[in-house]
């Protein structure tokens, strides 16, 4: 077998050539003329990716093999499903949702918590042709009806709760909410009832759920073009507008189906565990797509790393089906070292068949990365993508070559990424020297062709800094061994616990309050959640207000508008903003001084002593 190096060079020199074998992998109704014409993948190919992650796999002989786990410490609920029970799930959901006059082209928001129920609907649009976007379960209304109005579905499948472990969120009453502030009107909204809350149901608009399957006819797959969209999926802008990020239908299946034994390592008929959820990438990626494409067995777990019930539960979990690779956040792996420290709970469990742990969504600290390799004893990899891209970008590729790990570094580009560290002026960067990361063009397959409806802001975002290049957004270097370090974002979205959140979203909240006269959001670094969001706000003159009871206030707002994942709990009293002299806040100088990092005065503020009371004010708050 070929390593790394050749396989990535062969990925970069003959990228037809290198896909055309790995769509191999994937059943086409019409094979493609072309690999790659214009930017896009697999032209005048016909597929259907359901078919590919599902009947495929019943029509091999493998029925009988479990597809899905479901498991809810929340509800106490264990269900599995074998690839012969999904295929009827997902051709009655598909059935429902003909009978809905949901057809090809058109779009279903799914707005669902942790249940199969979201991951039949996903592979029932799929099914029929039709376009999914997936809305975070619990998201605020506000946000919702922002993404109805955009992707204007035909249809929307929601239930009627969410369930943390302290408290049950009612999702009806958020999307009754999102649907009278939004002005796309969708036809049909249909809900599963769950025992923990009960939806009143608007007549004429709202179905039952169960009631609507069951008198549904199961579906065929209808079969698309490779070019046409599989989903939409909204993440944060540094505008505060969502970007639909757009994930085509061949490259998908071809780049994912490749991903999971070359990246991941995994076989058919492995246990596959991503610890997400299905209203991030992740989920989409690797806890639907991915391993069903591959023939795995993919685990949809309904709880927490901790608190659901102790700091045993992904142990439990693992040990109990025989996890072979887990894929989680290092949020997710320092909430489990803060609440046994000493391992304790691992140890409870066998966990012989776990081979990898695969870490992403914000940066791996040296010290969980540590502790977790002590803890486990085996390969504890970091890896690094984004939603736009859909699959890992950096990676250490177990299934090609098993590479020595460096604590900081994703490891190095997976085959078909042509990364490149380039200065303001667009030249290479030399080894160790930090850059913007970008990826020079064309971008492999699975990677986002476009935004939903805003081709122009696809180019602005992505492809305008360095023509001829992909955007990261994200800075860092690559080392002399090309290793790649990830330093961070260099817009204002920052990362919270793995979801990517606009602090230009939550400024817009802040700024309505009516004692507020400007602020500034960052993200300062938070030992648990990777990042967290401080405000900094300037209160309108004659407004006499203790500073804590604002604070208190403001963050009420921003959960009620972004949703309690925006953990927004801080927010600091100035007398002004530091800012340039043509009026720009100095977001990233306010971001060192809330680190306690060294700053630079930057040549351009109007007044410097406006930092020093920047530092005062976050000494004392």
């Amino acid at each position: 077998m070929p390593g790394y190096d050749a396989v990535y060079r062969r990925s970069i020199e003959e990228p037809e050539q290198f896909w055309r074998e790995a769509a191999r992998g994937i059943d086409w109704e019409v094979e493609p003329e072309n690999v790659t014409r214009d930017g896009r993948w697999f032209v005048g190919g016909r597929l259907n990716t359901c078919h590919n992650a599902v009947d495929r796999h019943v029509a091999a002989g493998r029925g009988a093999q479990d597809a899905l786990i479901y498991d809810s410490p929340v509800t106490g609920a264990v269900r599995r499903y074998t690839y012969a029970e999904l295929l009827d799930h997902v051709s009655r959901t598909a059935g429902m949702l003909r009978g809905l006059g949901v057809e090809a082209g058109d779009t279903v928001v799914i707005y669902m918590p942790m249940v199969p129920e979201a991951v039949f609907a996903m592979l029932a649009c799929a099914r029929i042709g039709a376009v999914h976007s997936v809305v975070f379960g619990g998201f605020a209304a506000s946000e919702l009806a922002v993404r109805i109005d955009h992707a204007r579905p035909k249809a929307v499948l929601t239930a009627s709760c969410g369930i943390e472990p302290s408290r049950v969120v009612e999702y009806k009453p958020l999307l009754d909410a999102a649907l009278r502030e939004a002005s796309h009107r969708p036809a049909h909204c249909v809900v599963l009832q769950r025992p923990q809350a009960s939806a009143e149901l608007t007549p004429g608009r709202d179905l039952d759920w169960e009631q609507a399957v069951r008198e549904a006819e199961p579906a065929g797959c209808v079969s698309v073009a490779a070019t046409d969209p599989l989903y939409i999926l909204y993440t944060s802008g540094t505008t505060g507008v969502p970007k639909g990020v757009v994930r085509d239908t061949g490259g998908h299946a071809v780049a994912l189906h490749w991903s999971m034994s070359n990246v991941y390592g995994a076989a058919p008929g492995e246990v596959y565990w991503a610890a997400s959820d299905v209203g991030w990438v992740v989920g989409h990626s690797y806890i639907v797509y991915g391993p069903l494409l591959a023939g795995c067995t993919s685990v949809l777990y309904e709880g927490k790393p901790v608190g659901t019930p102790d700091p045993g539960a992904f142990w439990r979990v693992a040990s109990t089906y025989g996890v072979r690779t887990l894929f989680a956040a290092p949020t997710a792996i320092r909430a489990i070292k803060k609440e046994d420290p000493s391992g304790n709970f691992a140890k409870k469990w066998d966990l012989s068949k776990l081979r990898y742990l695969f870490l992403a969504g914000e940066r791996l600290d040296p010290d969980t990365y540590h502790w977790a390799g002590d803890l486990l004893g085996i390969p504890v990899i970091d890896h690094w993508w984004q939603t736009e891209t859909g699959w890992p970008i950096a990676a250490n590729c177990v299934g090609i070559e098993e590479l020595p790990i460096k604590p900081g570094s994703p490891t190095k580009p997976v085959p078909g990424y042509d990364v490149r560290i380039l200065d303001p002026d667009g030249e290479e960067c030399p080894p160790g020297t930090e850059g913007a990361v970008t990826v020079k063009l064309p971008l492999p397959p699975g990677t986002l062709p476009t935004l939903y409806r805003d081709d122009a802001r696809f180019a602005e975002s992505y492809l305008t800094r360095y023509p001829g290049h992909y955007l990261t957004g994200d800075g860092g270097h690559v080392d002399a061994d090309g290793y790649l370090f990830v330093m961070g974002r260099i817009d204002d979205v920052i990362n919270v616990a793995g979801h990517r959140l606009s602090t230009g979203a939550m400024e817009e909240v802040i700024a309505a309050h009516p004692d507020v006269a400007e602020c500034a959001v960052i993200g300062v670094a938070d030992e648990l959640k990777g990042q967290l969001p401080v405000g900094f706000v300037v209160l309108k003159a004659g407004a006499d207000r203790d500073p804590a009871e604002v604070e208190r206030e403001l963050a009420a707002m921003v959960r009620d508008r972004i949703g309690p994942v925006a953990a927004f709990r801080r927010a600091v009293v100035v007398d002004r903003l530091p800012k340039t002299r043509s009026g720009k806040i100095l977001r990233g100088t306010m971001r060192d001084i809330a680190a306690g990092a060294a700053y630079r005065v930057p040549s351009t503020i109007e007044d410097p002593a406006a930092l020093a009371e920047i530092a005062e004010a976050v000494k004392e708050g």
